[in-house]
């Protein structure tokens, strides 16, 4: 064997019990488990719990992979793959216009990209260029959003049967070249100006090719459950598997309403339905600032919305919207501005811009100031969720974990660097919602089932090597809303892909992350 990892406790990823072995590594594979093994490496697993790589759900990486090569952010927590083009927004497939306006539009999420080579406009392209090496695997959702704005830009209205034509055709061939489904950010322009008609006729080509749909849906918000209930609806008519992203109960209408969602979810199951879904173990949720204005007032693209904020009686309109009606962009609940903090501007070298991170905003003055001179790229956490909430969901059966981490700002949000181990050591050891056996399955197996991934997401003989050994007495997130950039405790290895990327708690130079391609149903 070339790695032997003697005498941990082998948590396998079923959720089944634990149990004492050697795990011998050859050619990238789980090649023997039993013992005693021997190897040409050996790592001491006594007291530490050997699990499989985690799988992050929603991961907003699609530069960072590119951009850096030691990407701790992730591997640190003992993740070994990663699901981006999330939220209906990402960098392929695109062409020239399209590329320059998205990169404008989630400046937020990703930085501007100045950085990055795009040298790609196609999903294989991407794909090919991840498959040159980064730090974690990879499977990509193609954007329904960036696929809007290549088809007919960014207005609000039907689209033709001629563009319809062409969406279900950048679908198809996005899913040919890779891509293992299709994400809609429906609170963002343009892909909120899809009708459900639209989106299903979309995802039936999702279904054809066996991938699934996952929305950032209508409403987090006041019609929070109706939202809900569209997408589960939306995707039955098309025959579609669901993954319902970050699906959280946020907002102070939707306290104590978890067990409604549960409730609509298991009837959903029990009739057949294909559902999934994730969440971090945080209260507040990450966006950008632009992402709270009303839809209206982003129509046209960037430009087009800070000419709106440039002008006093359109801004008045905002304002009130945001304020009094609800914008649907904050999810249809009247905007408090005491639960905004900014994490991040993209242009911190400007002092003015600069003083507002790590303040919570108090008008819509200050706002509007932040969107016009950082260009709309502020990033912003909202600190609206409820404990109860975030514990009921993660219990149920179909949970699995996502970060939903920005990587980008001064002070980005704490589940960027510290999800995967916060459930270990807050979840599980602290609290007891959920044993441990159960959260790595939730972390693990659960996932690579949604992605149809056969060889990934348990410790099995012949999977592939993507595993992680931690110390479940000391596993725990580093990362707070003070310090969001501090790696976990007790996580000393991680390996992708039978190499070890994390080594007595330091990131080595292996480079062994690859795409992770759709498989056919």
């Amino acid at each position: 064997m070339e790695v032997v990892v003697r005498g941990a406790w082998v948590v396998d990823g079923g959720g089944g019990p634990s149990y004492r072995a050697d795990v011998g590594i050859e050619g990238g594979r789980i090649a023997a488990i039993g013992g005693p093994l021997r190897g040409g490496r050996v790592l001491d697993g006594g007291g530490l719990v050997l699990a499989p790589g985690f799988i992050d759900m929603h991961a907003h990486s699609d530069l960072a992979l590119l951009r850096d090569p030691d990407h701790s952010a992730k591997l640190a927590q003992g993740v070994t793959l990663e699901v981006i083009g999330q939220d209906g927004l990402s960098y392929a497939p695109v062409d020239d216009r399209t590329l320059a306006e998205v990169r404008r539009a989630i400046t937020g999420w990703n930085g501007d990209g100045a950085d990055i080579d795009f040298d790609w406009r196609t999903v294989g392209e991407y794909l090919d260029r991840l498959d040159q090496g980064i730090a974690v695997n990879a499977a990509y959702l193609i954007p329904q959003g960036t696929v809007r704005m290549l088809a007919m830009g960014w207005d609000d209205r039907p689209a033709t049967e001629a563009e319809l034509g062409r969406m279900r055709r950048l679908v198809a061939e996005g899913l040919e070249q890779g891509a293992v489904g299709l994400s809609s950010g429906l609170t963002y322009t343009p892909g909120m100006y899809a009708s459900d008609g639209e989106l299903t006729e979309l995802c039936r080509v999702v279904a054809g090719y066996g991938g699934y749909y996952c929305p950032h849906h209508r409403s987090y918000g006041a019609g929070a459950l109706e939202a809900y209930a569209e997408m589960v609806a939306l995707a039955r008519e098309a025959g579609c598997s669901l993954h319902l992203a970050h699906a959280t109960m946020n907002f102070g209408v939707n306290k104590d309403r978890a067990p409604e969602l549960l409730k609509l979810l298991d009837e959903a199951l029990a009739a057949g339905a294909d559902i999934s879904l994730d969440t971090y173990p945080y209260l507040p949720g990450c966006t950008t600032l632009a992402a709270l204005l009303p839809s209206w007032a982003t129509e046209g693209g960037p430009e087009a919305t800070l000419a709106r904020l440039r002008d006093a009686g359109t801004c008045a309109r905002i304002r009130h919207v945001m304020e009094v009606e609800g914008a649907d962009g904050c999810h249809g609940v009247p905007l408090e501005w005491g639960t905004i903090e900014v994490s991040g501007v993209a242009h911190p070298g400007n002092p003015e811009l600069a003083r507002f991170v790590g303040r919570r905003l108090n008008s819509f003055e200050q706002a509007r100031r932040l969107l016009t001179e950082d260009q709309l790229g502020t990033t912003v956490l909202q600190h609206v969720g409820h404990e109860e909430n975030v514990q009921a969901i993660m219990r149920h059966r179909a949970h699995t974990g996502g970060s939903d981490g920005i990587l980008q700002g001064e002070k980005p949000h704490p589940r960027a660097y510290g999800t995967f181990p916060r459930y270990l050591g807050y979840y599980v050891r602290e609290l007891g919602v959920l044993s441990l056996e159960e959260c790595v399955a939730h972390l693990t197996s659960r996932a690579a089932a949604r992605l149809r991934l056969a060889d990934r997401g348990l410790v099995r003989e012949g999977y592939r090597a993507d595993l992680v050994l931690f110390d479940p007495e000391t596993v725990g997130a580093g990362a707070t809303f003070a310090r969001p950039r501090v790696l976990p405790t007790g996580i000393p290895y991680v390996m992708v892909g039978g190499r070890l990327a994390i080594e007595d708690g330091r990131r080595t130079d292996a480079l062994a992350g690859r795409s992770v391609r759709r498989r056919r149903a």
